[in-house]
């Protein structure tokens, strides 16, 4: 993962559930919106309680839990002593997709469903919000579970859920997609009598506007995973209703190959020898020397 990902990543690792009550408004946060904002910090210790204050309400669309949402965003660490800031995804201009879950800590939950896009909130996350086992995973990944952390978070645009645009009538033979458009999932179908092909075909369905992929990126994707031949599915995060993120550098690589230079929003088709999947190993129910199958909606990229 990239580093502007993994503070974000972090998120559901450094919070439970937490209880918000105030003291948000003891911050001072100023910038414009749409730069990098500044935190002045009150003297004294850092609070210990999570609060969260709504900056500016935005006259955007509205956030709604389940969403998954573009945002800049801005981290410190509160100390009472030098207050760093830990990371801005203002430095690289490089925004990043927040899951609007109960992974986030309760006051980042409401601090995005209050604030419409083109708005900004304030988070600030005590120790209060950690859980036993969140504690204990954060000392193992090297954190602070006792810290408080402030984030101020600008909400940009809810991210798509599915691929659109048009379709480039792209095909590959033994294979059926049928695009429903919306929302919908596409369907795939890989029951065939022809032999697989034995090279990597990576075919565009959809063309996307958005940056393309590069071999290094996280992605997040909503996807279809079956076996040529038998149809048989192994793997969809459209029948778990989540979007899937993973970076490229972690996943087989008929994914890395096939994937780079998609650009995001695309609908990407992508049937995968043996020698780019698992090989010779059965893995989790598919057996070996399977060729994969894969309908793939590319929804960002970075």
């Amino acid at each position: 993962m990239r580093r502007r990902l993994a503070v974000l990543a972090a998120v559901p690792l450094l919070f439970a559930a937490a209880c918000g009550s105030g003291s948000a408004d003891s911050l001072q946060i100023n910038g414009k919106l749409g730069a990098a904002p500044e935190a002045v910090f009150p003297a004294g210790d850092p609070v210990k309680v999570s609060s969260y204050q709504i900056i500016n309400p935005g006259t955007g669309a509205a956030f709604a839990k389940g969403q998954t949402v573009n945002a800049h965003y801005t981290v410190w660490d509160w100390d009472g002593k030098e207050n760093k800031q830990r990371i801005s995804s203002y430095t690289a201009n490089d925004t990043s997709p927040i899951k609007i879950d109960d992974r986030l800590p309760k006051v980042m939950l409401e601090g995005f469903t209050k604030t419409k896009a083109g708005g900004r909130f304030l988070a600030v996350v005590g120790p209060d919000s950690m859980s036993k086992e969140a504690a204990e995973a954060a000392k193992q990944a090297g954190e602070d579970p006792n810290k408080t952390q402030v984030f101020v978070i600008d909400p940009i645009s809810a991210m798509p859920s599915a691929a659109s645009g048009t379709e480039t009538g792209e095909k590959v033979d033994g294979v059926t997609v049928v695009n429903p458009g919306g929302d919908k999932a596409p369907t795939l179908t890989t029951k065939t009598d022809l032999k697989p092909p034995t090279e990597l075909i990576s075919k565009i369905l959809i063309t996307g506007t958005g940056a393309k992929v590069k071999e290094t990126d996280t992605v997040l994707a909503h996807y279809t995973g079956k076996i040529w031949g038998t149809d048989k599915q192994f793997d969809s995060s459209w029948d778990r209703g989540e979007s899937a993120e993973f970076s490229l550098d972690g996943v087989i690589p008929g994914w890395k190959q096939g994937l780079k230079d998609v650009p995001a929003g695309s609908r990407v088709l992508l049937v995968i020898p043996p020698s780019l999947g698992y090989g010779d190993q059965e893995q989790n129910g598919i057996p070996a020397k399977s060729t994969l199958v894969f309908v793939v909606d590319v929804l960002f990229g970075g």
